[in-house]
């Protein structure tokens, strides 16, 4: 037994490679789920666990008349024929219920400059309410797209959930996007109205939102834009187009009917980010999306009515959609949404955010836990954290040196670490450790969510062994959550679904390890994140995981580069602690790691030292511009990134600019100075 300062035990099975973590008889007993027999039950009969689930999670005004069935054009359904509203199952069911409880928290990033907000169930009842029949009068029927390109404030909750109530289906564009990818989106979704602000607050500075949607409507179907006053900025309004958010609700009817909505109605779209091609516009639908939310949320946070909930996923994301927005409100939960950046106007925002608002449930980014980690525990050990119970991690694999780093300082060895795994496609979590049951592994995520039926498969199409590498694929019956289609390209659609051994499975482009006879999976990142070294299958997040353990390094990111020998060769790009500077000496140390924790086969074959990796605002590393990077290839849209000027600190680093000498020097040219490199050259010359 190791027990923790705060009180809570822990079983721990040592002298493995990784320690595991069991949860203890108190940790059970404050579980929604605490008996492993779940997932026996549930394999036997997917189809009627969900549906057993769907009855006692929503409120329907029809039940469904059948509860699951695989399409002819290669798509699902499911609940079919069932009638719902996601709006009512949010606003009515705890209006009536708890309608003086909160349900959202919201957090301005400068609080000198605009007051934090409470926002209880009857109030969002109201406002809900009040934008359906704005959006009504405005003339939003049934069926038609809503845009909302909004910031992280409450109207873009509301509006989700108005578009919700009167069956409009939204798609939310992250507020960061530049006007070329909003445009692009409008015009394929084939949006009809408009949400938009005339600005918001980013790092003191204020972000001019009205102009930027302004340049985007050229070429789409938007007929009208409604438009929050968020700082008071003067916005340019267009005559019987443009119409300001306090004005259009002041006018209406204070009650508005949720539309009776098919289980496969669609909800919303989703697109996926348009820098490596034309988005996708991912298709989710109502019932099925709704009955994952809800579950999801409830047994992987464990929430209870005295939780506080807080995710630091944007809005514009598929996190931000389901775990910032419809779980935590289906759930009934008290949610904080915060504005602004994690470290402004200090590096400890996030933690007086947790003691300010007694946080319970905490969920972020690997890399965001990795950012906070660089800065060290000063800031972080000056807040009272011992409000919080679950942490959680989405976005990428989390490694096994930020995991004991986000269990022993942020969670104080009492707060069980849920590692989530799921996609944009998936709509909801399908793999974790549940926090009555575990175990917790640390980088290690779990196991299918019950009712989820996950496989991996080897590059011959055949199952793997424990400990060995694979692809991670889903088999049906499919989430509930699952993707419909993707919007005007079913082909597309068609394509992430192959047929093997008779049977349709979906492939998730992700890499897996099945890591014991438990099921438990380690993800270890997308597919094309896996390099081929000399016929040996390295995923970079193990070599990054590897690296970490350095005690020098607070970062790392590793991408693959073609190799006329070995076909490709990793290389790694390295941000140190305490702004300390890369050495020849260093880097013969990291590689020494990692010939030590994986061989001397994944070796870097070139380690770059540099200040910051490129991030989206949600602290993700962009590996694909790291790959684009040092192919010396132009790298596309930036328009997602946080640190944009990290860019030309790298090129620098490699030696990409302009030298009044020499032209741009060649990454070919920079491996030259590994000795093997030199030797292979000199050999070709022979």
């Amino acid at each position: 037994m190791q027990k923790s300062k705060k009180g809570v035990q822990w079983v721990v099975r040592s002298g493995e490679a990784r320690q595991i973590y069991l949860p203890s008889e108190e940790l059970k007993k404050a579980a929604w789920v605490s008996d492993p027999n779940i997932y026996a039950e549930a394999k036997k009969d997917p189809v009627s666990f969900w549906a057993k689930l769907a009855k006692e999670g929503i409120e329907w005004y029809e039940d469904w008349q059948e509860p699951y069935k695989e399409l002819p054009n290669g798509s699902l359904a499911w609940f079919l024929g069932g009638k719902m509203n996601v709006s009512y199952n949010i606003v009515d069911r705890y209006y009536k219920t708890q309608k003086d409880k909160v349900a959202i928290y919201w957090e301005p990033e400068d609080i000198t400059k605009t007051k934090a907000r409470v926002i209880t169930y009857s109030e969002l009842y109201g406002i809900v309410n009040k934008v359906a029949n704005a959006l009504k009068k405005l003339g939003v029927k049934k069926g038609d797209s809503v845009g909302i390109y909004l910031p992280m404030f409450p109207e873009a909750l509301i509006s989700m959930i108005a578009c919700a109530r009167i069956g409009a289906v939204h798609t939310v564009v992250f507020s960061a996007f530049s006007k070329l990818s909003l445009n692009e989106r409008l015009m394929d979704a084939k949006v009809k109205l408009l949400i938009t602000a005339d600005g918001y607050y980013r790092r003191g500075k204020e972000i001019d939102l009205k102009t930027t949607a302004d340049g985007s409507l050229s070429g789409t179907s938007v007929e009208k834009v409604v438009v929050v006053s968020r700082i008071g900025r003067k916005a340019t309004m267009k005559p019987d187009r443009d119409v300001w958010w306090d004005d259009i609700i002041s006018s209406v009817e204070a009650y508005c009917e949720p539309e009776k909505m098919d289980s496969e109605d669609r909800l919303f779209f989703l697109y996926t980010s348009g820098t490596t091609g034309k988005p996708k516009g991912i298709v989710h639908h109502t019932g099925g999306y709704a009955v994952s939310a809800y579950w999801s949320t409830k047994w992987n946070f464990n929430i209870h009515d005295d939780d506080v909930y807080f995710c630091t996923a944007d809005i514009g994301w598929i996190t931000g959609h389901t775990y910032n927005c419809y779980g935590p409100l289906l759930n009934g939960a008290s949610l904080v949404l915060y504005e602004g950046a994690h470290d402004f106007p200090a590096y400890d925002r996030w933690w007086s955010i947790i003691e300010n608002y007694k946080v319970t449930v905490f969920y972020t980014s690997p890399t965001a836990i990795r950012m906070m980690k660089k800065h060290g525990n000063e800031d972080i050990l000056k807040h009272d954290l011992s409000t919080l119970r679950i942490l959680a991690s989405v976005g990428e694999p989390i490694n096994e040196t930020t995991w004991m780093w986000y269990f022993q300082i942020i969670g104080g060895g009492r707060c069980p670490i849920i590692d989530t795994w799921w996609q944009t496609e998936t709509g909801s979590i399908l793999i974790n450790a549940l926090p009555g049951i575990g175990p917790f592994i640390p980088g290690v995520a779990g196991r299918p969510f019950p009712g989820i039926n996950v496989e991996i498969f080897s590059d011959q199409i055949e199952p793997v062994m424990i400990k060995e590498q694979g692809m991670l694929l889903l088999a049906p019956p499919y989430p509930p959550s699952m993707f419909r289609t993707i919007h005007n390209n079913n082909e597309r659609y068609k394509e992430q679904f192959r047929k093997i051994g008779g049977t349709q499975k979906y492939f998730t482009n992700d890499g897996a390890i099945l890591y014991d006879e438990s099921g438990n999976v380690w993800l270890t990142g997308r597919i094309d994140d896996v390099m081929k070294v000399a016929g040996h299958a390295l995923s970079t997040a193990e070599l990054e995981n590897a690296l970490t353990k350095h005690p020098q390094v607070a970062e790392a990111a590793v991408v693959p580069y073609p190799d006329e020998i070995k076909l490709e060769v990793p290389l790694a790009f390295i941000v140190l602690k305490d702004n300390e500077h890369g050495s020849p000496a260093l880097e013969a140390s990291l590689k020494k790691k990692i010939d030590e924790l994986i061989g001397p086969i994944a070796r870097p074959d070139k380690i770059f030292f540099v200040n910051d990796l490129p991030k989206t605002r949600s602290g993700k590393i962009i590996r694909r511009i790291l790959k684009e990077l040092v192919k010396n290839h132009p790298i596309g849209d930036l328009a997602t990134l946080m640190n944009p000027d990290s860019i030309q600190h790298i090129k620098k680093v490699m030696g990409f600019p302009q030298s009044p000498r020499r032209g741009p020097v060649s990454i070919e040219a920079i491996l030259l100075e590994s000795p093997a490199k030199r030797k292979q050259s000199e050999e070709k010359k022979d």
